[in-house]
């Protein structure tokens, strides 16, 4: 079975993707409460200033997704719900955007994927009756994880041959490369992304490398904030996976 990318511009296209997630975080793993999404769709203000993606199967069925926020008045999730150790004098908005709401259908993920997306059992929680849509500047009750001990084992990003890895996690690199051309043509230069801490040691093996920016928080689970380099990446990618580097960037 083949699989596609689309870069998604349509109403039906992306009310299949907030039905994706809604299925996976209301359903799957308890991250957001149902009653909070009439019409059982996820979505939010964020998303009318996003690129969406979605990876479809034969059936043009949805089966990943993932969106990238653009520079707007509304912000960034990360800067809005995180404090951050960063100097960002070097950075200007427009040139930062933000990876976000990465999904995969579960007939799609692997055992060990859903560790490394969603985190392990003690991540994987409700964090109750809390409304994330509040700001967090005027209600900071949630739990920040100075010391976090919820540690992964490190991995080295060249345990395995490339080839078997990309194919053991397509659905997540379709979806990176989707964002990293679109962030190519578009002249961004940064990332934004609040991810478990296994979402980071995955995408690792691929080079592309986030720095960690700020204290864990409790955001749908135990999540990190983290800043990529555009440039950095694709010098790693360059060097240690020039097959992957020259699939990101063919007919760019």
């Amino acid at each position: 079975m083949s699989l596609t990318v689309k870069h998604v511009f349509d109403e039906k296209d992306l009310k299949d993707i907030y039905r994706l997630r809604y299925k996976i975080y209301c359903y799957e793993w308890g991250f957001e409460k149902p009653e909070n999404h009439p019409g059982e769709i996820v979505t939010d203000v964020y998303d009318n200033n996003a690129l969406h993606f979605a990876v479809k199967d034969d059936a043009q069925k949805t089966v990943g997704a993932i969106s990238l926020i653009l520079h707007s008045p509304e912000g960034f999730p990360t800067e809005k719900y995180c404090e951050l150790n960063l100097d960002r004098d070097e950075m200007s908005s427009d040139s930062i955007a933000e990876i976000s709401r990465l999904v995969i259908h579960r007939d799609y993920r692997r055992r060990t994927e859903d560790k490394y997306i969603y985190g392990p059992d003690e991540e994987r929680r409700s964090i109750g009756s809390y409304n994330y849509s509040s700001n967090y500047s005027n209600n900071r009750s949630f739990i920040r994880r100075a010391d976090d001990k919820y540690k992964y084992k490190g991995a080295k990003r060249q345990s395995e041959p490339y080839s078997e890895r990309r194919k053991r996690h397509e659905v997540v690199i379709n979806l990176y490369k989707a964002v990293y051309r679109e962030s190519k043509r578009r002249k961004i230069t940064h990332w934004y992304a609040v991810m478990t801490k296994g979402i980071v040691i995955l995408l690792n093996k691929f080079g592309f490398i986030f720095k960690e920016i700020g204290d864990p928080v409790d955001y749908h689970g135990i999540r990190t904030p983290y800043l990529g380099d555009i440039a950095k990446i694709e010098k790693v990618i360059m060097e240690e996976h020039p097959d992957l580097y020259e699939e990101l960037n063919k007919d760019l």
